[in-house]
């Protein structure tokens, strides 16, 4: 019978594109591997690829791997996109070199993917995290080396912990425990996040094993966390925790305010506005931040309301870009004029060094949703509004989380009706039996109106004027 083997797999990048490194955790029935490795100027996701790639690599072809990965770039592309892509010839997709690799990696062999969720404390994904910084940190050095041996010394290094205004070294204390699984018990000081320091070109080797040792927690967490550092970090960012904790895919109904309808002549986004949807049910996390856009607002003051006086100390779109992509990355996007959204995003997003959001989402139009289903009206978000009679909020101004609580009824009407948000009710019904469910029968008597003697005059008179004209029976004759 062939082995089972469990692998966590990660990638970290500082800068994106820029110094990165991969690592794999592998665990086998009798031992542990740890690899690692990086390149001097990457990205993330080629990060994330390469782990997963070195991973499956290096276990024997018969064995069955259970994959865990935090990013669902890889889990997603690898499980439901890649055959498409192939079926194009790979064209417009990002990163072809590595996923074909990655598909000829895991031919033949019996993989298990799973997607965890980063930086959360699993121990596994912990020690994939830390292994892809000792990767990008050992490239950095001109180090080569990738595996790594439970027992083997890897570092001498210095630990850096920061007091109000001033640093001390405490030395050697990953010297026979290089990924800290020894400190669990240790007082809450040893688990400090290392910061970088550059003050001195004498702590210059410490500070770039430092920094690289703890890359992935510099930037903010990969998808679906949501981080209560980067949110004080940013108080104008409000990212509420979930409600209800479902499993499922994540649905993110989205809105967005601009200084403008171009995206190409410079226009800005102003405010981002997403809530969260999992099987059809809106878990209570949503995100709401207003940003600096470096520009006027110009004549769509009169659109969102917002002021010029009343974005200029708030954050500027590079200082929450991490954020507000770790919470869409890997989502699937619902807005209305999507195609408008997008394309402001995708823009804010490459201007400050990351990916397209739509390079790592899905994108649903209830624009063209409507049209197509309600062809020749309007389908205006107002227009949605009061033809499936959602509840009126007062929008004198567009707000992105008001408009996105909107959009969500309009999406749930449109597409089959709102499942019960009523979770104890819910719970209730589910346990009783199908008699017990059964509605109870209403006999109602109807009244039968009749039509008058003038009435059935007109209608003979109507039908005859018909006949005459036609000269065809009228279906609506006796």
């Amino acid at each position: 019978m062939s082995q089972t083997i469990t692998l966590y797999v990660d990638g970290a990048c500082k800068g994106n594109p820029g110094l990165g490194g991969w690592g794999a955790y592998i665990i086998t029935e009798t031992e542990e591997h740890k690899l690692c490795g990086g390149e001097r100027e990457t990205t993330n996701n080629r990060m994330e690829l390469s782990a997963a790639i070195e991973g499956i690599a290096f276990c024997p072809k018969d064995a069955k791997l259970i994959l865990w990965t935090d990013s669902n770039y890889v889990k997603r592309g690898i499980t439901e996109w890649i055959e498409n892509w192939k079926k194009k010839n790979w064209k417009d997709v990002k990163n072809p070199d590595l996923w074909q690799k990655l598909d000829a990696t895991c031919k033949g062999r019996d993989i298990e993917w799973n997607w965890i969720k980063g930086h959360a404390g699993h121990a596994g994904n912990e020690m994939a995290d830390q292994l892809a910084n000792l990767g990008a940190s050992n490239t950095a050095q001109g180090i080569t080396q990738t595996q790594i041996t439970t027992t083997q010394k890897l570092l001498t290094q210095a630990k850096t912990t920061m007091t109000q205004d001033k640093k001390k070294v405490e030395a050697d204390w990953l010297l026979d425990d290089p990924f800290g699984f020894d400190l669990v018990n240790e007082d809450e000081d040893t688990a400090e996040e290392i910061e970088l320091s550059s003050e001195s070109e004498e702590n210059e080797n410490i500070d770039t094993l430092s920094s690289a040792q703890h890359f992935g927690h510099e930037t903010a967490a990969k998808e679906q966390e949501h981080s209560t550092t980067n949110i004080q970090q940013h108080p104008d960012i409000v990212i509420t925790p979930k409600k209800l904790d479902i499993e499922g895919p994540r649905q993110l109904i989205l809105d967005t305010e601009t200084t403008g309808f171009y995206f190409q002549d410079s226009d800005r986004i102003v405010e981002v506005g997403a809530i969260e949807m999992i099987n059809r049910k809106l878990t209570g996390s949503s995100i709401h931040i207003y940003i600096n856009p470096e520009k006027p607002v110009g004549d769509s003051e009169a659109i969102h309301g917002i002021t010029d006086e009343f974005l200029k100390d708030k954050p500027k779109y590079h200082e929450v870009a991490q954020v507000l992509f770790d919470y869409l990355e890997g989502a699937e996007i619902i807005a209305h004029n999507a195609s408008f959204d997008m394309n402001f995003l995708d823009m804010e997003f490459k201007r400050s060094g990351f990916v397209a959001l739509s390079e790592v989402c899905s994108v649903t139009d209830t624009l063209a949703m409507a049209k197509s289903k309600h062809p020749g009206q309007k389908n205006s978000l107002d227009a949605l509004v009061r033809r499936y009679e959602i509840p009126q909020r007062d929008r004198t101004f567009h707000g992105a989380l008001l408009d996105a609580e909107i959009l969500s009824d309009v999406y749930l009407a449109m597409t089959g009706g709102q499942v019960s948000f009523d979770m104890d009710a819910l719970s209730d019904t589910s346990n009783l039996s199908s008699e017990q469910q059964t509605r109870a029968k209403i006999d109602v008597q109807a009244p039968v109106i009749l039509a008058s003697e003038e009435e059935l005059a007109a209608h003979d008179a109507w039908v005859q004027k018909y006949q005459e004209k036609n000269g065809e029976a009228c279906i609506f004759g006796k």
